[in-house]
């Protein structure tokens, strides 16, 4: 351990239209959803569309989750003034709250694997934040034990915010992600589909939109191996679950390869003109998967959740190794 553009569909946009003077934190949400005509071109019956979360200001889904944990632990009186934010990040998360912790003026500590993106330590290190790394091939369970013996030994100090257990993280998707969704697609979404790392996302989103339409099938996608190259993602069956997590809640689950992950995510920049990150290249492959299974005569309306842009994976090697084109992956 070391100190240390696709068409539009319709939708909102409100925070578009920000007021001088508002902080960035009033970006986050009402994110576009993109039409991904071309990768799903052998689809006509099917509308395959994604949730743009690099809009939002820190650049990732994990600013909605970030946003409601801090509000709510200001709320409850746990994250008093004075403490430090402290968790376990894969990265995106970690960036909302050093991005947050910026702009509200509180400190945040943050305990991350050592071998994530060059990128993102850059970014966390801009905003500020003191960064923990920990063992590589721990991968985030590493950081989680970390981050918790860091709070076991000095509670006083910490907010331990804690986005594997806190429930803040799944409602902030209940009341922001899926009711967006819903307004996106005037309610005809058919399949909701999201990958999994602390499972806020799919979870929040799904419970609402069960509420919404119980026909909705919502699947939920991980890494199919214990050993991947899916940053933020988790293999449920190996790694520590998360506590919001509840696998009763997913029509289905399909595991997705880390080579048709980055088959996908080359294959979206260039047909797409989206240089989306490499979870988000795993969503679109199990979208994929989703619509081969539509029969012909019937019409679905897919949403997956794109979580970032790859401008913080450049460095990885994949972006310039020879890749199959995922026409049938």
């Amino acid at each position: 351990m070391r100190n240390s553009t696709a068409k539009f569909a319709e939708t909102e946009v409100a925070s578009q239209g920000v007021k001088l003077g508002e902080r960035s934190v009033s970006l986050i949400g009402n994110t576009p959803l993109l039409r991904l005509e071309r990768v799903a071109r052998e689809f006509p019956n099917v509308q395959l569309l994604g949730k743009a979360e690099w809009y939002n200001p820190g650049g990732s889904v994990k600013d909605r989750a970030a946003f409601n944990i801090v509000s709510e632990g200001r709320r409850s009186g746990k994250f008093a003034v004075g403490k430090i934010l402290l968790d376990s990040t894969s990265g995106n998360t970690g960036i909302a709250y050093a991005m947050i912790g910026a702009a509200e003026g509180f400190p945040v500590t943050l305990c991350m694997p050592e071998n994530v993106s060059p990128e993102r330590k850059r970014i966390l290190f801009a905003y500020g934040a003191n960064i923990i790394y920990t063992p590589a091939d721990e991968g985030s369970d590493g950081a989680i034990r970390v981050a918790r013996e860091m709070y076991a030994k000095e509670p006083e100090k910490y907010y331990y915010a804690d986005q594997y257990s806190n429930d803040a993280n799944w409602k902030a998707h209940y009341y922001g992600t899926a009711e967006e969704i819903w307004r996106q697609t005037e309610g005809r979404i058919t399949h909701f589909v999201s990958m999994m790392g602390t499972s806020g996302t799919f979870m929040g989103t799904s419970r609402r939109l069960k509420e919404l339409n119980p026909k909705v099938r919502c699947i939920s996608l991980q890494p199919d191996s214990p050993f991947h190259g899916i940053e933020g993602a988790k293999h449920m069956a190996s790694a520590i679950v998360p506590k919001i997590y509840d696998e009763s809640l997913a029509d289905e689950d399909i595991g997705i390869s880390t080579e048709e992950s980055y088959a996908m995510a080359i294959h979206a920049s260039h047909e797409e003109g989206l240089l989306i990150g490499i979870s988000s290249g795993a969503a679109i492959a199990g979208g994929l998967q989703i619509a081969r299974r539509i029969p012909k005569g019937e019409e679905a309306v897919i949403v997956c959740i794109l979580p970032d842009s790859g401008d913080k994976y450049l460095s990885e090697r994949f972006w310039t190794e020879t890749a199959e084109r995922p026409g049938s992956c």
